[in-house]
This record gives structure tokens, sequence and C-alpha cells, in this order.
């Protein structure tokens, strides 16, 4: 399928990128429930019977064959395959009766069950750049035909009649119900295009790399997603040097979403700012009063300079877009940036500087998903470094205050990320894929989401 997806988006990139950011393999799970759905909630069937006992412009009446009506619709069974390169071969199994006025006089009743076959190739529509499914080479294949008609009447003359009257009116009355449960299909790759929110930072577009790419047993479609700030500016996704691959071993007719981290990183730049904060609550979590008198604790030479204790006012900037590593098994949030100590004053005079430190500190991401949404949530992994870049009490080892910052970053920072991270990252839009029962695989460089429907 997908023959073309969104070419036309393409455009809005600065240059093409060789790598995704972004890869979908559609297993026939899904487009299975999608043709089926397409077929029960349109009631395409039932639709095309009533319109076969009316009169269409243009159709000749069938000789010997009067008031044609159609009835007892069997509910379909969809058999789906992939054609690699074209699309999808689809066989719709169904049966019905047929009822009129015969030629030999009295009401026929025929019950038929049928096979109906056709190849549902993908095409770019030229308005909107969406994909759109069309029916080509439709055929109506007779599995069984049962008649009321006497079996010692002519057979030879009643078959060859039934024969010829049946592949006249079926081919006509079936095959249309393929072309309009396909349109029912196409809306569902409407929104694919749409900007998505982060927040209120930026959007996120999934916008189409390359061409699809179909095989005997699943659909790939590889993504540049287009991430924007606010103010419209597009962050480039960086070369993340190597290509992205699907792990082995997943279900037969399951499908996967990868995300890499190269991605994720550009989605979580949008988010920078927000990380930034001031912090000054005399009380924090498990922490010990936020004051100089602690502080003294670590560096006795804050208690000298303050010898009244003094409320902590931290200001913590992030000064390097944050960056998602992974390894199987385990993702980090690695966040460089600078923490800056006051020492507060009253009557509405500015805190005084104690100290200005840079630090490197990881945090271990656990990942989950709410409706269309990535969710993350962190924990502290390891304070990697700090530096004294600046000093008002005088000159001490960054070493004194690695437990009590590693604290402080646990109890008072991490939940300030949490509480940024739950605007969620968007996830593609297309062919109402539910990913709230996803399983999530953490590999190399990448997020995996097996989209399983045998967990529905």
């Amino acid at each position: 399928m997908l023959r073309i997806l969104f070419l036309a988006l393409c455009g809005l990139l600065t240059h093409t990128r060789a790598d995704p950011g972004a890869l979908l393999r559609l297993g026939l799970d899904i487009m299975n429930r999608e043709v089926q759905s397409a077929m029960d909630e349109s009631h395409i069937l039932e639709q095309m019977a009533a319109e076969a006992g009316k009169k269409q412009p243009g159709m000749k009446p069938i000789k010997g064959i009067t008031n044609l009506k159609v009835k007892d619709v069997q509910l379909p069974v969809i058999t789906l395959s992939f054609l690699p390169g074209v699309g999808i071969f689809q066989c719709v199994s169904t049966g019905m009766t047929i009822t009129g006025k015969s030629f030999i006089g009295g009401n026929m009743e025929i019950i038929v069950v049928l096979n109906i076959t056709a190849t549902n190739r993908l095409l770019q529509d030229e308005k909107t750049g969406l994909p759109t499914f069309k029916s080509e080479g439709c055929e109506v294949i007779l599995v069984s035909v049962k008649t009321n008609l006497p079996s010692n009447m002519l057979p030879k003359v009643v078959n060859k009649f039934l024969d010829s009257t049946l592949h006249k009116v079926l081919p006509s009355l079936m095959c249309p119900a393929i072309d309009a449960v396909l349109v029912y299909v196409n809306r569902k790759w409407a929104n694919l295009n749409a900007p998505m929110p982060v927040g209120q930072m930026g959007i996120v577009k999934y916008v189409l790399t390359s061409m699809p790419t179909t095989t005997a047993n699943y659909l790939q479609v590889a993504f540049s997603p287009v991430v924007q700030q606010q103010e419209g500016n597009t962050i480039q996704l960086a070369d993340a040097g190597e290509a992205l691959e699907f792990p082995e071993g997943y279900a037969e007719g399951s499908s996967q979403l990868l995300l890499s981290a190269t991605f994720l990183t550009t989605g979580l730049a949008l988010l920078q700012k927000s990380f930034n904060v001031t912090i000054q609550d005399m009380k924090i979590g498990k922490l010990p009063p936020q004051t100089t008198k602690t502080l003294a604790g670590f560096i006795p030479k804050v208690a000298k300079a303050y010898p009244k204790p003094k409320p902590l006012v931290t200001q913590i900037r992030i000064n390097k877009p944050p960056k998602v590593t992974m390894k199987t098994g385990k993702s980090l949030l690695h966040l460089h940036g600078s923490l800056e100590m006051f020492a507060a004053r009253r009557r509405g005079k500015a805190p005084v500087s104690l100290f200005l430190l840079e630090t490197h500190f990881n945090l271990k991401i656990q990942y989950s998903v709410r409706e269309d949404r990535l969710l993350m949530l962190t924990s502290l992994d390891r304070l990697l470094s700090l530096s004294r870049e600046s000093s008002s009490i005088g000159a001490f080892s960054e070493k004194e205050l690695t437990g009590f910052i590693t604290d402080y970053l646990q109890e008072a920072y991490v939940p300030v990320v949490n509480d940024v991270l739950q605007v969620g990252f968007p996830l593609p839009d297309l062919l109402d894929i539910d990913y709230n029962l996803a399983e999530l695989d953490i590999v190399e460089n990448a997020l995996v989401l097996v989209l399983d429907l045998k967990l529905d």
C-alpha cells in the first residue's frame, strides 16, 4: 500500500535527509482491521443489495428475470495479502439470496456464495498529496449456487441461464462495494499531515522521507518528522550516523512504530526553555531545610559568611539542547547546564549569589503511552560532573557538594522535569491506530512501539 504518502509535504523540508527519524511497519493485523471495520461500519454490501432492485439509468433489463431483489446478505469474511511493490490483494467472501420472477413463471430464489477479489493499488491524490486506494481487476467468483427451480426441469438450460444471469448481475452489483469501502478507508489518512502540538512550545509533523517499501509480510513507511518552534523555526534532526532497523522476532502480522533517539532529542529541544527553573521553597521533599545553615554542613565557609541562617534560592539553567540516548533496555536524558545558589535577603532586596556550578547529569527515562501521546517519566541516574565557575564565599572543592547536589536534583529538580514532560510527544495519526495497548521496547538508538492487536 502507501505507494506515495505525503510527497507534497517533503517540500517543507530545507533538505532531504537520508535517514528517517521514524519508521512505521504495518502488518496485516492493522490492515485487516481497517478494511473489516470499513466494511462493517459502512454497511456497503447491504446498500448495494438495496440498490440492486432499483432501475438504474442506462441499465438494460436482464432477459428472463424481473423484479430483481437481493436479501439475506451474509457478514463478509475479508482476507488480505500484500503484493510486493503494488499494494494489497483483497478477497471478500460473502453470500446472499437473489429473488425475482423467472422466465419459466413463478418466483425464483437463488442462494449464492461468492468471492469478490481485487487489487487495491495505492496512488497519490494530486490535490492533497494524501494516499488514496483504488481497486482494479475486480472479479466475482461463484463458489456455489442453489435455486428453488426443479432439478429435473431442463437442467442444462437452467444452469446456463443462471450462470449467464449471475455474471451479468453480480459484478455490477458487488464490485462497487470494494470502491466504496476504499473511500471509507481513505478518509483515515486525512490527519497525517496535521501539525500536532508539543505543549505551547511548538509542533511536530510526520512527513514522508521516501517511497514506502512493500514486502510479502508488511509495508514499511519512513518519516522525516518536521519539528517547529512556536515562532515557526524548524529544528533540524541531527544525523544519527546509523540507519534505523527494526529488531527481529516480532509476532507475524503485527505492526511496529520505531522512533529514533535522534528524533526524540529534536522534539525535546522544544521544551529546553521549560527546563529552566528558580526554586526557593524552604521545604522540599525529604531534603533538610533549604537554608545557609544546611549548606554550611557541606561548605563550612558558608557559616562564616552567614552566621544567621538565610533561605536558599536555586536557579537551574539548561544551556545545551537535551539529548536522548538509548541502549537495549535503558534510555537516558542528558542535561548540561548551570546551577547557581543564592542567599535570600529581606525587604525585597535581590538575593546574593553564593556560587555558580556547571553541571552534567543524566535522568533515566521510563516510557508509556496515553492515547496518541508518548509519555516520559524520569528519575535521577547519575550526577556526572560539577565544576565551579564562580564563588562569593571563597574556594571550595566541588566534591564537597556532590551528595548535596545529587539529593537536590532528585528531590527538587526531577519533579519539575516530569511536570514539563506531561505534555507528551505526539505519535503519527493514521488509520485510527490505537497506541494505548502498545508494548514498548528500548533498543539500540530507538524506541519501538509494538502494535499487536491480539492484545486488544
